[in-house]
């Protein structure tokens, strides 16, 4: 069976998340979205974990259902699906390693309940798991792997956005050089890396270390709207065991959907506060130095790429999975209609589409352009077309700043929000 899957997201319990981050509200926009599992994000967290207990049904693999009588029945008929829950969580591990201080963020997906439950008594003697939904925790990300090894044997340990500078694995602010160096021999162990918002697998694929890795995809989403912005193709059975399976060994793991990696929020290098943006090259000029205030830049994921690559741009490994490089629909409806994108019109044509075509993602990579006019809306399918074909302008973001978006012809720029 062919779907997609979102399986990092955050609840209403993490800091700086939308409330309508609850099971029913993630259920519907995942319907919405297009995406068949979607991870509960946060599993760890006593009171998400309580909730998610009362919410969801399990089938008895690995997966859940929302219970029947919180399913929204409003969702246009196009879009109707039963989207099942992959129990997830975030964990965010500083620590100091050969006198340096490493902030490592790390997702971990559980085959059940129990599973969860074990990590999270071994986490809460650690630290705090109550006051964010993605645990900040005094812990070394190796000995958290050791964690999963011992306490959840079938649980899957992916090291979270990869390269993003402050909070992971291969960071130019806080992180190290290699897996190896980071998780030493339980390296073995590490089946899979997130690459983020702000790379792609064409950047990954020209550090040879990730070779035998799968690259997944996945939102990171802290508000329901942003479900299934990147996201991964699985073509097996619906289960956890299918799921993991595929993401150890890439069989049945058919690639991913990308955002398109300039407007991530940490791209370029830069220093935000004197609005200073930065190819890897002018930074390097500058002695990585803010030119307006003699500060350190933050260093982005392209510097950092380039920093450990050992191929040149374009290098593709024979192994290597497709991507589909994507923008969300409504920011591609507010470019068309020169509108925000919180608008009302801009919100009343997204749904019209949904209800004529079926879901965004769907909308997005298949539908065919002739249905779209079709429509009575030309100008939205001659704008998924620029987007399908590449012809998308950015001016790439930098320094927790995202990129700014111009749609081929006609568009305007447009800052992605979170």
């Amino acid at each position: 069976m062919r779907f997609v899957a979102d399986l990092h997201i955050h609840s209403r319990y993490s800091i700086a998340t939308s409330r309508d981050m609850v099971p029913e509200v993630i259920w519907k926009w995942a319907q919405l979205k297009g995406v068949a599992v979607i991870g509960t994000g946060d599993a760890v967290h006593p009171g998400w974990f309580r909730e998610l207990t009362r919410k969801l049904d399990p089938l008895g693999n690995g997966l859940f259902t929302l219970r029947e009588d919180l399913k929204d029945d409003t969702v246009p008929r196009s879009c109707a699906a039963e989207p099942l829950f992959l129990l997830s969580t975030e964990i965010s591990c500083i620590f100091t390693r050969n006198g340096k201080t490493r902030k490592a963020h790390c997702v971990v997906l559980f085959d059940d309940m129990e599973s969860a439950l074990r990590l999270q008594g071994r986490l809460s003697k650690v630290g705090s798991i109550s006051s964010d939904g993605r645990p900040i925790l005094g812990l070394d990300a190796k000995r958290l792997l050791a964690m999963v090894i011992n306490d959840c044997p079938l649980a899957l340990f992916i090291p979270a956005h990869l390269w993003t500078p402050h909070f992971s694995v291969l960071g130019s602010a806080s992180g190290f050089d290699s897996l190896e160096e980071c998780f030493e021999e339980l390296t073995p162990h590490v089946h899979a890396v997130e690459t983020g918002l702000s790379s792609d697998p064409s950047m990954n694929w020209r550090v040879s270390a990730l070779d035998d890795l799968t690259l997944v995809s996945n939102s990171d989403a802290h508000s329901p709207q942003k479900i299934g912005r990147e996201a991964n193709l699985f073509d097996i059975d619906l289960s956890f065991d299918a799921v993991a399976q595929a993401i150890r060994t890439g069989q049945g793991f058919n690639g991913t959907i990308e955002f398109y990696p300039e407007g991530g929020k940490y791209h370029y290098d830069g220093h935000r506060p004197c609005k200073v943006r930065m190819t890897p090259r002018e930074a390097v000029d500058a002695g990585c130095r803010c030119p307006a205030c003699g500060k350190k830049l933050t260093l982005g994921v392209l510097n950092r790429v380039e920093a450990l690559a050992d191929r040149q741009t374009g290098f593709r490994p024979k192994a290597a999975r497709p991507f589909t490089s994507l923008i969300p629909l409504k920011e591609i409806i507010a470019d068309t209609l020169q509108a925000g994108v919180q608008t009302k019109k801009v919100d009343r044509l997204y749904y019209e589409l949904l209800e004529k075509l079926g879901p965004e993602l769907a909308i997005l990579m298949d539908v065919p352009l002739a249905e779209i006019t079709r429509t009575g809306h030309p100008d939205i399918a001659g704008a998924i077309a620029r987007v399908r074909s590449g012809e998308v302008t950015i001016e790439p973001g930098y320094d927790g700043e995202y990129g700014k978006i111009t749609i081929g012809s006609g568009g305007q720029d447009r800052t992605y929000r979170k």
